[in-house]
C-alpha cells in the first residue's frame, strides 16, 4: 500500500480508503472480515457517516484493540431520528448523535470531524453563521476531533469551504464523469437521463477546486469514485464503455490535492480488488485508452495526466509538467508552491527537444509541444 499525506492536517493515510456506508446492511462476521482484510491490505483510513446504530457498533466492536491502527472520517449532523437518517444542523440533536457515534466506535476522539453533507450555499452559510460551527470548533478544542473536514458533491459549496479557511481537508466526489458535469445542488440528478449526453469536457469549476486545494495544501479523499457502479456497465455508463475497479481509483488519483479514495466494501474480496491497484501494471491502470476509444466522451486535446505519454527520451514527467501548468494557469499569478514544486523536478519543459513522439502516443491528441513550451514560457 502506498500513502500519501492529507494535506495540512499532516496526516500519511492509505490511497485506498474504506468508505464503510455499503457495509450498512451486513451482520458484524462480514464487518469483521471486511476490517480485516483492510489491515492486511494496509489501508487505514475509514469513514463513517452512516447514523444507523448497528453499523456503527458493528465497526466499533471490529476495531476493538486496534483503533490507534486507523484513522477515522467521522461525520456531525448525520443523525437517526424514527428509525431513519437524517441530516441536521441543529446542538440539541447533533450532540447526542456525535456522542453516539464515539461510543459505538468505542473511542474518544475522531480524526477527522466532518463538517456532514453540504452541497448548498443556503446550508453553507448557516453553519458558518450559526450554532453548528461553533460546536464543531469546541470539539476541536476540546481534542474530541483532531482536525475539521467536510463533505461535499458540489464544487462551488468546496471552494467556499476552502476559501473560508475552516476546513483542512475535504471528502469529495470524483470520477471521470463528474468531473464533466457543471456545479449542481442535488448530486442525484448526475444520475438522470438528461445528463447522460451533456458531457462536455472537463469542467472548468472542479478543475479549479483542484487547483485551489493544492494551493492551499487543502487534502481530498474521494467518495463516488465509481459513480454507484455504473462506470462498470457499458449500458448504465455515460461514456457508453465499462471501466474497471482500478482504472477508476486511477483517474482519481491523478487529481490534484487527492490523497485517498474510500471505496466501497460489502465483502473482503472487494478489499482486495481495490487494493490491488497498488501492485497493478500501468496497462491495467490505463482509463485513458478506453475513454478515447469510447463512443461518447469528450476528453479531446486536454490532458488528463493519466502518462501514456511516456517514457519521454530526455526523462521529462510530461504529465507532471501538465498537471503543475494546468495548476499555474487557473490563476492570476503562479503561486509560489506550484513554482516551487515545478521547480524541483529534475527535468523540467525547459529540457522538451520537440520530437513529438509523446504526442504519437496521446489518446487525447494533446498537443504536448506547445504545452512544453507553454510551461517553459511561464516558468522562467
Amino acid at each position: 500500500m502506498n500513502y500519501r499525506r492529507l494535506g495540512k492536517t499532516g496526516l500519511m493515510v492509505s490511497e485506498i480508503g474504506f468508505g464503510a456506508e455499503w457495509i450498512e446492511r451486513h451482520d458484524f462476521d462480514t464487518c469483521s472480515k471486511v476490517v480485516d482484510e483492510c489491515e492486511k491490505q494496509g489501508i487505514n483510513l475509514l469513514d463513517c457517516w452512516m447514523s444507523e446504530p448497528n453499523v456503527r457498533s458493528n465497526l466499533g466492536n471490529a476495531l476493538k484493540g486496534r483503533r490507534k491502527k486507523w484513522y477515522i472520517q467521522g461525520h456531525i449532523g448525520s443523525t437517526w431520528q424514527d428509525e431513519q437518517y437524517v441530516r441536521s444542523r441543529e446542538p440539541e440533536i447533533i450532540k447526542p448523535a456525535f456522542e453516539d457515534l464515539l461510543t459505538r466506535l468505542q473511542t474518544d476522539y475522531i480524526d477527522l470531524g466532518m463538517i456532514h453533507f453540504v452541497d448548498r450555499e443556503d446550508d453553507w452559510n448557516k453553519i458558518v453563521n450559526g450554532p453548528y460551527l461553533q460546536y464543531i470548533y469546541d470539539l476541536k478544542r476540546q481534542g474530541t476531533i483532531r482536525h475539521i473536514g467536510m463533505s461535499t458533491h458540489n464544487p462551488a459549496i468546496a471552494k467556499l469551504a476552502v476559501k473560508s479557511g475552516i476546513v483542512e481537508m475535504i471528502l469529495f466526489s470524483i470520477n471521470p464523469a463528474f468531473d464533466m458535469l457543471p456545479d449542481i445542488e442535488d448530486v442525484n440528478v448526475y444520475f438522470s437521463k438528461k445528463y447522460r449526453s451533456t458531457l462536455n469536457g472537463i469542467d472548468p469549476s472542479r478543475a479549479e477546486l483542484y487547483q485551489l486545494c493544492d494551493s492551499q495544501d487543502v487534502g481530498i479523499t474521494v467518495m463516488k469514485a465509481y459513480a454507484g457502479g455504473r462506470l462498470f456497465d457499458e449500458k448504465r455508463s455515460p461514456f457508453g464503455v465499462a471501466l474497471t475497479p482500478v482504472q477508476c481509483l486511477h483517474y482519481c488519483l491523478t487529481r490534484p490535492a487527492v490523497s485517498s479514495v474510500l471505496a466501497g466494501f460489502e465483502t473482503p474480496e472487494h478489499v482486495a480488488e481495490a487494493a490491488s491497484y497498488c501492485t497493478a501494471a500501468d496497462d491495467e491502470k490505463d482509463y485513458a485508452s478506453v475513454l478515447a476509444n469510447a463512443p461518447r466522451h469528450a476528453y479531446h486535446s486536454q490532458c488528463t495526466y493519466c502518462g501514456h505519454c511516456r517514457p519521454c527520451p530526455v526523462n521529462i514527467d510530461i504529465a507532471m509538467v501538465n498537471k503543475y501548468l494546468d495548476l499555474a494557469t487557473m490563476q492570476p499569478t503562479v503561486p509560489a508552491s506550484v513554482r516551487s514544486h515545478y521547480s524541483s523536478m529534475e527535468h523540467t519543459a525547459a529540457d522538451c527537444i520537440q520530437c513529438g513522439i509523446c504526442e504519437t502516443r496521446c489518446p487525447f491528441h494533446v498537443a504536448i509541444r506547445d504545452r512544453m513550451k507553454q510551461a517553459t514560457d511561464l516558468f522562467t
